[in-house]
């Protein structure tokens, strides 16, 4: 699987019914548990202060982490994300190669 990094900023529409949010809210969370379970999200930082987070996501290509991964998140509609593909460094003290 690839990993990707992916910074997203959510903005709930202007007269959501807050029932609407809340279900919602609480389906991300389950759902994120099902991504978690499954490999997909790997981690997940909220910078302090901020209405953004990023995380750490793995699929199989881009295509997959679009369509099948974020576009899942019951969220996700009123998301705005930036998604960087990684790649391992050379230097990368969580690979076993990098003090060889």
């Amino acid at each position: 699987m690839k990993e990707f990094l992916v910074e997203v900023t959510t903005a709930i529409p202007e007269g959501t019914d807050p029932a609407e949010v809340d279900r919602r809210r609480a389906a991300e969370a389950l759902r994120a548990r099902e991504l978690i379970a499954a490999g997909h999200l790997v981690r997940l930082w909220r910078p302090v202060g901020e209405m953004r987070s990023i995380a750490l996501w793995r699929a199989a290509d881009e295509a997959e982490l679009h369509e099948k991964v974020l576009g899942s998140l019951p969220l996700w509609p009123w998301m705005t994300g930036v998604v960087t593909a990684l790649e391992s460094h050379p230097n990368d003290p969580g690979t076993a190669d990098a003090t060889a």
